[in-house]
């Protein structure tokens, strides 16, 4: 029931659930008892999403095959919350998470606790982890080289780092223009002692439509090539894609009040709603009824207007609008004419989309 209000309020307060909670007792009780029942110990992420998030993976993408985890954190207010996240299709899906107790950045001892469970759930794959300027310690990429685990960290620019038989340079001495591609290998990253020699990609978008990064990317990697390094951390951005989702273009969870423990499962929720609709999305395109929920695409635009999680989403609330009020539905369609066979191909695509959820 709570999934199904997910998608239906876009909600993730404890008062605006309990508020529409359909269960037929007062509403101080309902929020009672909702929040009882987010305190759970059963409600466990390693028990309850760990195998729904491995069957699906199963599904989509061959054992044996290349997977990428994007590591990543994301803070508002008082909460501080690190993830991991499998991405697909330019999109990410959340596999396991953690409350920060503390405001800012993460540490190696807080990553490495949400990468090990993420690990061992997906031993049958060829992982290879991303993150951003927060994750560009040297320690974390030795640690994920020693379990031979690829990896591809952006640096940041002040960083310092040896080519054999040379001195120590900051990265951003490196001689740099847009559309720039460079690739070192074994380099030797920080002055610090005990760790191995990596990889270093260099790169610099070009100005593209009028568009220009402000900055080059470094990227410290054990991949064996420019070309790969960047293929795959490009697909870093589906996790920004993801978070937005859960916040203001999903389940507005920003607006959520509640307390840590509460928070962890309220996730655990918004991660089941999150792929529920990403699936019924994708359903909807192959059956080809997409344009039955969201525009069609228009010439020359290179970007889709709407993921796969929006038409999944808005497709189910279509359809629960469809049922509160098919009695007017009926009695307008039943009026005109002249529309009747469009109405029928939009009924048949109701109950194909309908048949998905």
């Amino acid at each position: 029931m709570l999934v199904w209000l997910l998608q239906n309020q876009k909600q993730v307060r404890i008062e605006r659930l309990a508020a529409t909670l359909p269960l037929p007792i007062q509403q101080n009780s309902r929020r009672r008892h909702l929040q009882r029942f987010l305190t759970l110990n059963a409600l466990s992420v390693v028990l309850l999403w760990f195998p729904i998030i491995e069957e699906m993976i199963s599904k989509q993408i061959k054992a044996g095959s290349q997977v990428i985890v994007a590591l990543d954190r994301t803070q508002w207010k008082e909460n501080n919350v690190l993830m991991v996240s499998v991405i697909y299709q330019k999109r990410a899906w959340p596999v396991f998470w953690c409350l920060l107790e503390k405001d800012g950045s993460s540490n190696l001892q807080e990553q490495q606790k949400v990468l090990r469970p993420v690990i061992r759930l997906l031993k049958n794959y060829k992982l290879v982890i991303i993150g951003d300027r927060e994750f560009h310690s040297i320690e974390l990429a030795q640690w994920l080289h020693r379990l031979n685990i690829s990896f591809v960290f952006r640096q940041k620019q002040d960083t310092t780092f040896r080519q054999k038989g040379r001195s120590f340079q900051p990265l951003n001495t490196i001689p740099i223009y847009p559309d720039i591609r460079q690739f070192y290998t074994n380099i030797k990253l920080t002055q610090k002692r005990g760790f191995g020699r990596l990889n270093l990609a260099v790169y610099w978008k070009r100005k593209y439509r009028g568009k220009q990064d402000k900055e080059p990317w470094y990227l410290l990697t054990n991949l064996p090539d420019l070309k790969s390094a960047l293929i795959i951390y490009r697909q870093r951005f589906g996790i920004e894609a993801m978070f937005k989702d859960c916040k203001t273009g999903g389940y507005n969870l920003e607006g959520s009040k509640a307390s840590p423990d509460r928070l962890v499962r309220l996730i655990f929720l918004i991660a089941l709603a999150l792929t529920s609709a990403w699936l019924h999305g994708q359903r909807t395109k192959l059956q080809k009824q997409q344009f039955y929920i969201c525009r069609q695409e228009e010439k020359n635009r290179t970007s889709k207007r709407h993921s796969d999680f929006w038409i999944g989403l808005y497709g189910q609330n279509w359809i629960v609008a469809w049922h509160e009020c098919q009695a007017w539905v009926d009695e307008m369609v039943g009026s005109i004419r002249n529309k009747q066979a469009f109405y029928q191909r939009g009924l048949r695509a109701m109950k194909l989309i309908q048949q998905a959820l």
